[in-house]
């Protein structure tokens, strides 16, 4: 390393060292809200009704994320990232605001409650991919891929944090306050992360022709609702048959949409999506790699808490500390991940180690039912938590380290799109498949009028009601309810499984700087600051 180098490195780790905790804190919030949200769901679904669309409550939210992300990754590439990132900020502030009104008086009583808390979270989750993108993206405009891993498995270990800290808050909230509260509790963080990041934030300029491409974007924001649409109603008993005109019709919608937008992307000045970072092996496959880790991941883990209240009988704090096995693995195994990387420059082995890991975490949690101890749970989670903490940051340096460095924007949101694409159709697919399996165990023991009419409430998936109920009652309740929970993460690990091998195809490719880097990348960097 030449003296240049060496001189420029002190000053490009006090930059970022100052900016990290307004970093960390946005992170945070984007996870935290979730999380929070999670264990405040039954109570939600018991005051709005409609269980048949809770899942909609997590889909809107990663849907909104998902669309997003690209659009906020190629605008912070083309008009500078801390506008575009503070920006995000304050949408998702907003979002969070509207849906702790949600279902209030202000709007006119909880009649169209869970209508109005479904699209206020979309708008929510909008802000929130803007969040989850540009943290990593700046964080790669400011430290080499050599070093970045330390930092990424910073960013790792605040997820968890913000992933142990959700369920605990969001218990405490729904048990001492009200559920409303869960999405209020974000705006004192988020105004502190705002003034921090508005004072301490300085980024390269850029000076780019500013197009973006809308017709892109909003080609591509149809085409992936409508496959989320059709794995939310297709077969459900709430839904539509998959034969229906309503189903064939999105799938049309879909087919032509997603047709569409390869020609556009190719014709497109400044792609929302460029086509030509697929040439490159390791990002095709990390992107696989990350839409599978959502699928699984978010998919499953939205039931944990109902699981966990429901069957279990815990109340929502407690469920929040029997989430602490799975987020506290998942935090230690990140923070080891990244310092290794970052001392070895060595990443192919863990997203398959992760891999097989998350599905054997998978196959455990699929094994519950009605009778499962509260510690057994806590066993099986937390090895989850070991495959997740190896693959979640570790896709996204692989992801920014296939492309150069003008890409790197455009890397960051499409490692975060595909997870996020992935959780959508998680989340909804496995909505469905437990809609089903409830409806048709609560059939099976009560009859089809019995079943519609528990299912079309939600009163009864209110912890607190089922005390109320005659023995026999709950009782088939609860062991329908385990049932179709457990054959959620039996379908969850179909996907897992999948990651470990296509993982073991990644090449592994040095890491960009450090200390075998070109003297150049180091003051590339420092020069560009503000």
């Amino acid at each position: 390393m030449t003296e240049t180098a060496t001189a420029t490195a002190p000053k490009r780790s006090r930059e970022v060292m100052i900016v990290l905790p307004g970093l960390m804190l946005a992170m945070m919030l984007a996870m935290l809200d979730n999380m929070i949200v999670g264990t405040a769901m039954p109570r939600i679904v018991g005051e709005l009704n409609g269980l048949e669309y809770f899942t909609w409550v997590t889909t809107a939210y990663v849907l909104g994320t998902t669309v997003s992300t690209p659009i906020w990754g190629k605008l912070g590439d083309l008009y500078g990232r801390k506008n575009i990132f503070l920006g995000s900020i304050v949408l998702f502030l907003v979002g969070s605001a509207l849906c702790g009104m949600a279902g209030s008086s202000m709007f006119g009583g909880t009649a169209n409650g869970m209508t109005e808390l479904i699209a206020f979270r979309a708008l929510q989750g909008l802000g929130a991919g803007g969040l989850m993108v540009n943290v990593m993206a700046i964080i790669g405009d400011l430290v080499p891929p050599r070093e970045r891993g330390q930092y990424q498995g910073i960013m790792a270990a605040m997820m968890s944090l913000a992933m142990i800290a959700g369920p605990l808050a969001g218990g405490f909230i729904t048990d001492h306050l009200n559920w409303r509260w869960a999405f209020y509790v974000n705006l004192p963080l988020g105004g502190v992360a705002l003034l921090w990041l508005v004072l301490k934030l300085h980024l390269p300029k850029y000076r780019t022709e500013h197009r973006i491409d809308w017709l892109g974007a909003g080609v591509l924001t149809v085409g992936i609702t409508a496959l989320v649409l059709i794995t939310s109603w297709g077969g459900q008993a709430h839904g539509y048959p998959w034969g229906s005109w309503q189903i064939l019709g999105l799938a049309a919608v879909a087919v032509v949409a997603l047709g569409l937008f390869i020609p556009i992307e190719r014709r497109a000045a400044e792609p929302v999506m460029p086509l030509h970072v697929f040439r490159d092996r390791n990002f095709s496959l990390i992107s696989l790699v990350g839409f599978l880790l959502g699928f699984a991941m978010f998919g499953a883990i939205s039931f944990m808490p109902l699981f966990q209240q429901t069957v279990q009988g815990a109340s929502a704090t407690n469920s929040g500390l029997l989430l602490l096995p799975m987020m506290a693995s998942m935090m230690v195994v990140s923070l080891f991940v990244g310092r290794a990387i970052t001392q070895t420059g060595k990443y192919k082995i863990y997203p398959v180690v992760g891999g097989v890991i998350m599905a054997v975490g998978m196959w455990l949690l699929s094994l519950q039912d009605v009778n499962t101890p509260v510690w057994q749970t806590g066993v099986f989670i937390a090895v989850l938590g070991l495959g997740m903490g190896f693959l979640m940051q570790t896709s996204m340096l692989i992801a920014q380290n296939s492309v150069e460095q003008k890409d790197l924007g455009v890397a960051s949101s499409a490692s975060t799109f595909f997870r996020s694409i992935g959780g959508s159709f998680g989340v909804s697919l496995f909505g469905a498949i437990f809609n089903n399996h409830l409806v048709s165990g609560l059939t099976e023991r009560f009859g089809e009028k019995a079943a519609h009419a528990i299912t079309s409430g939600g009163g009864q998936m209110n912890p607190a009601a089922l005390d109320h109920l005659p023995p026999q009652i709950k009782t088939g309740f609860l062991e329908s309810l385990a049932n179709a929970i457990s054959s959620v993460f039996g379908w969850a690990v179909l996907f897992a499984v999948l990651v470990p091998l296509i993982a073991a195809f990644i090449k592994e490719i040095p890491l960009r700087g450090g200390a075998t880097s070109p003297s150049e990348n180091l003051e590339s960097v420092s020069a560009s600051f503000e």
